[in-house]
């Protein structure tokens, strides 16, 4: 692995459930109207976060549960583990099945962390989504659709390169993952226009870019 060569999730499992059992749909506080789930594991959470987002706007679907496991990917529960599971509800199977099939494809094709040294021990994500859906814009606060620079590293690059970012584009911090997450890493959501948040992911690349390089210039 090269420098700021890409690394694609790995979709690990996923099954439909065509008609969830009521006692089950309480548990996950479904509306009458949610009939079908659409289940789904990845082996990096933060690239399934915003493909799950992805499906809420190709599909009429929510995601009901989404969370990352404790450790990271490098220390799963099973073979099919991973990092996260995300749980998307719709009406019907067919609409279960869109969701998933659209979050699979992001995931694959768009959602993908970078490596930020030259033998990929060290990874981020600086990843723009120009139009939140329904999942996204409720963890952020902000309206459905708005833009968002959705910016993760570990602990001591996103400290710094979150700052970094703040200061060179016009942007709200909306959320900030304090370090430790569940897998150790750290991150922040921010809001601006479409434009500011594309800089805000520039300078938070270049910002891990510059740490990663040089640990100890201080």
């Amino acid at each position: 692995m090269a420098l700021l060569d890409p690394i694609i999730p790995r979709i690990l499992a996923a099954r439909l459930i065509p008609n969830v059992h009521p006692e089950f749909a309480r548990e996950l506080n479904l509306r009458p109207d949610q009939k079908s789930l659409a289940l789904i594991t990845c082996d990096i959470d933060d690239s399934l976060y915003v493909s799950l987002d992805e499906a809420t706007k190709k599909a009429d679907v929510d995601v009901v549960y989404a969370a990352s496991f404790y450790a990271g990917s490098g220390y799963p529960s099973g073979p099919l583990s991973g990092e996260i599971i995300g749980i998307l509800a719709g009406p019907n199977p067919a609409e279960a099945r869109a969701g998933l099939l659209a979050c699979i494809e992001y995931a694959q094709t768009q959602a993908h962390f970078y490596s930020a040294n030259e033998d990929g021990s060290l990874a981020f994500f600086a990843h723009l989504i120009s139009r939140t859906g329904s999942y996204l814009s409720g963890l952020a606060q902000v309206p459905e659709g708005d833009p968002l620079a959705y910016l993760i590293a570990p602990p001591i690059e996103a400290t710094f390169a979150i700052d970094a970012a703040l200061k060179r584009a016009d942007v709200r911090l909306c959320v900030w993952f304090k370090p430790p997450s569940e897998t150790n890493f750290s991150g922040a959501l921010l809001t601006g226009t479409q434009s500011a948040c594309q800089a805000a992911c520039q300078a938070f690349q270049e910002a891990v870019l510059d740490l990663a390089a040089s640990p100890l210039s201080y």
